[in-house]
C-alpha cells in the first residue's frame, strides 16, 4: 500500500501547473474542490467505471492530496515547492512537502494518528454527499468533490479552523471562563462541542488530547493545550456537552505547524480514504 501511494503522489501536469492560479485566487478548500474535479479530465484511467479502475482511481486521490494542498500553500506563500519524498511515508512526507524539512519521528507518528482518527466516521454530511453522488452512477471525482464542498462548511469540517481561531481571540487560560460564559450568554455556539452520535466523549478526542498535551510539551508551550483543557472544563459544567474530534485537532495541528486555514483540507486529505471506501461500497451494490 506505502508504495502503490508512493507511485502516485505526482500530479499530472494540469493540475500541477493550475496551482499558481488557484493560489493566487482560491481558498484552501475551494482550491482543493477545484482541483480534484479538474484532475478528473486527466486521470490514468479516463471515465472507465469498472471496479478495478474505481480502486486505482481511489489510490490516485488519497495520494495526491496532500501534493495538492502542499503544492498550493507552498506557491500562495511564494516559496518554491517541494516533490514528494519517495522515502517517505504518507504522514511524513506530506509534513516535509508543506513544511521543507523532514519531520521528526514523533511529529510524523502524530500526524499519523490525526490520519487515521479522521479517515472515516459513518455517514457524516460528507460522506452522505459523495453516496448521493454515487448512488446516480456518477464517477469517483464528482463524488469527492461532492464531498469536499460539503466539507467545507463551518459546520462540518470547518469546525477544527473556528476552534484554532477561538484559542487565539482568548490568548489566555483566565480569561477563558469569562469568554465562554458570555458566549453561551448570547446563545452562541462554543465550537468544537457536541456530537449527532456521541452523547459521551467522542472517542476520538481522547486520543487528540493526549497528544496535544504531549506535543505542547515537546514544544515547550503548553498555553493552547492548556485553554482548550479549561475550555473543555467550563463547557461540561455549563452545558454538559463533550469535545468532538474537532476541538483538539485544532491545538494539534497547530504544534506540527500546519497553517490555521488549511486545517479543514487536512481533515479532507484523512477522509477521501473513507469518502473513496464509501464510494466503491455504493457503486458495488
Amino acid at each position: 500500500l506505502s508504495e502503490r501511494l508512493v507511485e502516485e503522489r505526482e500530479l499530472d501536469e494540469f493540475t500541477s501547473g493550475l496551482m499558481s492560479t488557484l493560489a493566487e485566487v482560491s481558498s484552501p478548500m475551494s482550491m482543493l474542490r477545484t482541483a480534484v474535479s479538474a484532475s478528473s479530465g486527466y486521470d490514468p484511467d479516463g471515465w472507465d467505471q469498472s471496479t478495478e479502475a474505481n480502486e486505482r482511481k481511489a489510490m490516485r486521490l488519497i495520494a495526491r492530496f496532500p501534493t495538492m494542498i502542499a503544492a498550493f500553500h507552498r506557491l500562495r506563500s511564494e516559496q518554491d515547492m517541494v516533490p514528494p519524498n519517495p522515502k517517505l511515508p504518507h504522514a511524513a512526507n506530506f509534513l516535509f512537502m508543506l513544511l521543507g524539512e523532514e519531520p521528526d519521528e514523533e511529529a510524523a507518528r502524530a500526524f499519523d494518528i490525526c490520519l487515521v482518527l479522521h479517515a472515516d466516521h459513518t455517514m457524516n454530511a460528507s460522506t452522505f454527499v459523495a453516496r448521493v453522488i454515487a448512488s446516480t452512477l456518477s464517477d469517483m471525482h464528482s463524488a469527492v468533490t461532492g464531498a469536499i464542498a460539503a466539507l467545507k462548511g463551518p459546520l462540518h469540517g470547518g469546525a477544527n479552523e473556528a476552534v484554532m481561531e477561538m484559542l487565539e481571540e482568548i490568548g489566555e487560560v483566565d480569561k477563558v471562563e469569562g469568554f465562554v460564559k458570555e458566549k453561551l450568554g448570547r446563545k452562541e455556539k462554543i465550537m468544537g462541542f457536541g456530537h449527532r452520535v456521541y452523547k459521551t466523549e467522542d472517542p476520538r478526542a481522547t486520543h487528540l488530547r493526549r497528544l496535544s498535551r504531549e506535543l505542547g510539551e515537546r514544544a515547550g508551550e503548553t498555553r493552547w493545550f492548556e485553554i482548550s483543557e479549561r475550555i473543555e472544563k467550563v463547557v461540561q459544567d455549563e452545558k454538559g456537552l463533550y469535545p468532538n474530534v474537532d476541538f483538539y485537532a485544532a491545538s494539534v495541528y497547530h504544534y506540527l505547524g500546519i497553517p490555521h486555514d488549511l486545517m479543514t483540507t487536512v481533515f479532507a486529505a484523512s477522509r477521501v480514504s473513507g469518502w473513496t471506501a464509501h464510494v466503491r461500497e455504493q457503486l458495488a451494490d
